[in-house]
């Protein structure tokens, strides 16, 4: 009898643009579902928002702000593959977007 082992790998994405990420996420999809994998999901993480605010005038109107929010969208994939398969190698030569 055969013992089948799988080997697993995370990968963690994060981005403020989410749709740069929804397609660097298709691409790595894309690659894993080519070669031969047992599973692949991917789970997309809470967007953390950060507000930061301003006041408009510096020596006046303490009551004038404004409001700056940055948001960091975030994926993870996860692939279970065969040992046998480089899967670290394909990912590595993948050409993802800055």
């Amino acid at each position: 009898m055969e013992i089948k082992t799988n080997a697993k790998i995370r990968v963690r994405l994060e981005s403020f643009n989410h749709e740069l990420l929804t397609s660097a996420c298709r691409k790595i999809t894309d690659i894993a579902e080519n070669s031969e994998t047992n599973r692949l999901s991917v789970v997309s993480l809470p967007t953390d928002k950060r507000i930061y605010c301003v006041l408009r005038s510096p020596h006046v109107d303490k009551d004038s702000r404004e409001h700056f929010e940055l948001r960091i969208h975030k994926r993870i994939i996860e692939i279970f593959y065969d040992p046998s398969i480089e899967m670290s190698d394909l990912l590595l030569n993948l050409e993802l977007p800055p």
